[in-house]
This record gives structure tokens, C-alpha cells and sequence, in this order.
């Protein structure tokens, strides 16, 4: 199985924006990582990188003994195949079953071009079939996927990420689009199915509480540098203000030198008055 290491990644867009500055940090097998932070702290930036998708600025990421961040797009093509990315917005083509979008996770095993068009094997159909099994929607792999609900959208997608047999795990934001309670269940559904893949997971998510309870360990992400690596039970206020709220003594110093400044004026006004 899979260890994935981020050696010092920095990522600076074209318009100069610095999205991350320097994330270092390594996930095990097995391991299910949530990494938090608030908007536009870089933690989409961060799973794009991984996956491939964004190029990096600086540092590099490896999985095992190949480095990601030095592939053409041909071999991040052909590694992709073994990255399960599971999407906010599920990312299912809406006139296929829920097997045959399955299916497409498989489409980078087939050796000729018939996955293209509809024809996969017994044993690409097998594993299809057990993968929508073990997010239980089994029952609904011939509706096509515009008749399902946002929960089970979200299962066809990680029953999809499953199929690719993948030593990676990633999730942006996989509960963002559902209710609260069907979130937990969600989640929970996932974070089991993961832990029996045995691969290294990362999860982009807000909800905290939900972080902490399905989740190994916790990286926050702040103004593009790692602020807090730990478990569950570690991240306490003074993490959480450090993720959350590392701006709050400035805002609270800006806002009496806004007070002092404005008594200032009064009294001059009332002064020259």
C-alpha cells in the first residue's frame, strides 16, 4: 500500500497569488486524514497538487518511490488510474446508470477500447458490482444516475473511487452538498470503506465535528503552512485559533485603533468647536 509524502510544497498561481507556502507532512497506510482550514486556506490547492492536477512551485510530493510533482501528463495519466479522487459536486455523468458510472473507474485498466463504448469484462463488472455493494446502493446500479438523491450520488461516487483499486484516497469536500445527518452517515460509510482499502486518505472538510469523529488525524492549514498536526482529542482552542482565528488579536488591535482614532477626531472637532 501507498505512503504519501509532501516535502515543503509551495504553489504560486500566475496573478501571483500564493496559495501555499510550505506543507510538509506524511500519511501512512491506513491512515484517515482530515485536513481543515478556513476558506482559501489551500486545501483544495493541496489534494490538486497531490493529485496531480496543479503544479507546485516549490518542493515535491512522492507516493512511494515515485515523485508526482516530476511526471508528464502521460504518467500522471496513467497514475491517476490509481488515485480514487472523490468530488463536492459527484462529478457523474447524469445519463448513465450507477454502474456504469462505476465502471468508469475502471476505464484506466482497460487494455483496448472497448471500455470507451460500453464493454467491460466479467471481472471489471465484478468489481463494480461489489464496489456499489459496500456503499450499499447495489439495489440502484441500473437508475441512471439523474434519479438519484444527493446521498446516494455521493456513494455511486465513492463506490467509483473504490473500483480504481487505489493506493491513494483523496476527498474534497465529499459531504459539503448534503444535510447534517445524512453527512454523518455519509462520512461514516466512507471512513469504514477506507480503513478496509488500507490506503493513505485525505479528507478536505469544514465541518469539524465531523472531522474528529471519523477521522485519525487532523492537519490545519493556515495562511498556507501546516499550524497544527494531531489527533482529534488534541485540537483544542489554542489549535483551533491558530487554524480559525490566527487573525483575531490584529482584528482586535485594528478596531481599538480605529476607536482611539475616531475619540481622537471628536475631540479635536470639539476642541476647535
Amino acid at each position: 500500500m501507498g505512503v504519501l509524502s509532501v516535502q515543503n510544497v509551495g504553489v504560486v498561481y500566475p496573478n501571483g497569488t500564493q496559495a501555499l507556502k510550505s506543507i510538509s507532512f506524511e500519511a501512512r497506510p491506513g491512515e484517515l486524514i482530515a485536513i481543515i482550514g478556513r476558506s482559501g486556506a489551500g486545501k483544495s490547492t493541496l489534494l490538486r497538487a497531490i493529485n496531480g492536477m496543479q503544479p507546485v512551485t516549490t518542493g515535491k510530493i512522492m507516493l512511494d518511490d515515485i515523485e508526482i510533482t516530476a511526471l508528464n501528463k502521460r504518467d500522471l495519466a496513467k497514475l491517476s488510474k490509481e488515485i480514487g479522487f472523490i468530488w463536492q459536486e459527484y462529478n457523474l455523468v447524469n445519463r448513465l446508470s450507477a454502474n456504469m458510472n462505476v465502471l468508469t473507474g475502471r476505464l484506466g485498466y482497460n487494455k483496448n477500447i472497448f471500455g470507451y463504448f460500453g464493454y467491460f469484462s466479467k471481472e471489471q463488472r465484478e468489481i463494480a458490482s461489489r464496489s456499489l455493494e459496500r456503499v450499499n446502493m447495489l439495489h440502484r446500479a441500473k437508475f441512471r444516475a439523474d434519479r438519484l438523491s444527493g446521498g446516494e450520488k455521493q456513494r455511486v461516487n465513492i463506490a467509483r473511487a473504490i473500483s480504481q483499486q487505489p493506493r491513494l484516497l483523496l476527498a474534497d469536500e465529499p459531504v459539503a452538498s448534503l444535510d447534517p445527518e445524512l453527512s454523518w452517515t455519509v462520512l461514516g460509510d466512507f471512513a469504514r470503506i477506507a480503513r478496509e482499502e488500507g490506503v493513505p486518505t485525505l479528507i478536505n472538510i469544514h465541518e469539524v465535528e465531523l472531522a474528529k469523529a471519523f477521522t485519525d488525524r487532523m492537519i490545519g492549514i493556515a495562511k498556507g503552512v501546516v499550524v497544527f498536526d494531531g489527533s482529534p482529542t488534541q485540537l483544542d482552542e489554542d489549535a483551533m485559533d491558530r487554524i480559525y482565528r490566527f487573525d483575531k488579536d490584529q482584528t482586535v488591535s485594528a478596531s481599538l485603533e480605529a476607536q482611539h482614532s475616531a475619540v481622537g477626531q471628536t475631540q479635536f472637532i470639539a476642541e476647535g468647536a
